[in-house]
């Protein structure tokens, strides 16, 4: 699987740590940044990770910040990306399994190693159940497109 990865300052180090054990796991791994932990503004690496989701060069996407959700805000700003702010396994499953998301977005802060670490592999797992829950994902693109043409 394609998966790009971004984060801000805050989440620089768990970032390091998700990109070594994907492409362990035999993942496709961008890193669009920051390299550093030097202060940047969330916006911008959330919107080069959901430019990709939306453009089709990545499969998957992984934010984090110091809470996810700034990233989250951000990441849901471009067509055809379901970010969602996740902070448990449950809701890392929910969020594909009935939403079909397609970015994760991870508090640096509030979560620690191993839980990420399991979040993320669920997030990766878990297909999109469809069914009456495609009828819904649909709905929402469908509000996305409207959207977009006014």
């Amino acid at each position: 699987m394609k998966i790009v990865l971004g984060s801000d300052h805050r989440g620089v180090d768990a970032k390091r740590r998700l990109m070594q054990m994907l492409r362990t796991d035999g993942h496709e791994t961008t890193d669009v940044g920051p390299a550093d932990g030097d202060s940047v503004d969330y916006p911008d690496y959330a919107a080069f990770v959901a430019k990709e989701v939306s453009q089709g060069r990545a499969d998957r996407g992984i934010l984090i910040c110091g809470t996810g959700i700034g990233m989250c805000i951000t990441a849901n700003k471009f067509m055809g990306v379901r970010a969602a702010p996740c902070h448990d396994s449950v809701t890392a499953e929910m969020s594909r399994r009935h939403n079909d998301a397609n970015v994760l977005c991870l508090s640096a802060d509030l979560l620690g190693d191993e839980l990420i670490d399991r979040m993320v592999k669920i997030f990766l797992d878990t297909p999109f159940e469809g069914g009456r829950h495609a009828r819904r994902v649909e709905k929402i693109s469908k509000i996305e497109e409207d959207q977009r043409s006014h």
